[in-house]
């Protein structure tokens, strides 16, 4: 995850910017708990992982800030795309493909119609192919240094 977030961002922010994203992305422990995040593996290293939320938060790591375990309603409430990550040796080989398809299935296996996440500059293009649609542009202002999210939206 970190080298993901150092490498694959540097040419989206600035180096101030991808220290400062540090306070707000990370692995959330809780969906490991929830079993709704998955891992790609080569060999025995982890090359990328990501997932889905049934939970309000919609980003952010076990240190983040104003992190909520609500459970959402899959009838009124949009299912969460969280942390995805690709190793930056083995990026465009279908690995964050892989991941969000599968994350995408169990979420509607839930019963969710709609996702939704919060998505960093670098991974506008790759999540703009798969159907997401920037709904919203913003800062998390997590610190001094303002970092530049979207939220982006698909419907199932």
């Amino acid at each position: 995850m970190q080298r993901s977030i150092s490498e694959l961002q540097a040419g989206f922010l600035s180096p101030e910017q991808v220290a400062a994203s540090r306070r707000s992305m990370g692995l959330d422990t809780q969906l490991i708990q929830d079993k709704t995040y998955f891992s790609v593996l080569d060999g025995e290293t982890i090359v990328g992982c990501g997932g889905w939320s049934f939970r309000a938060t919609l980003y952010g790591g076990n240190h983040s800030e104003g992190r909520n375990i609500t459970r959402l309603n899959p009838k009124t409430d949009r299912a969460r795309i969280r942390a995805m990550y690709t190793h930056p040796d083995h990026t465009r080989r279908g690995i964050g493909k892989m991941i969000l398809d599968r994350a995408e299935a169990e979420a509607g296996k839930a019963g969710f119609k709609t996702l939704e996440m919060a998505a960093t500059l670098a991974g506008e293009p790759f999540y703009t192919k798969c159907g997401y649609v920037v709904e919203s542009r913003w800062e998390d202002r997590n610190g001094s240094v303002a970092v530049p999210l979207l939220t982006m939206v698909k419907s199932l």
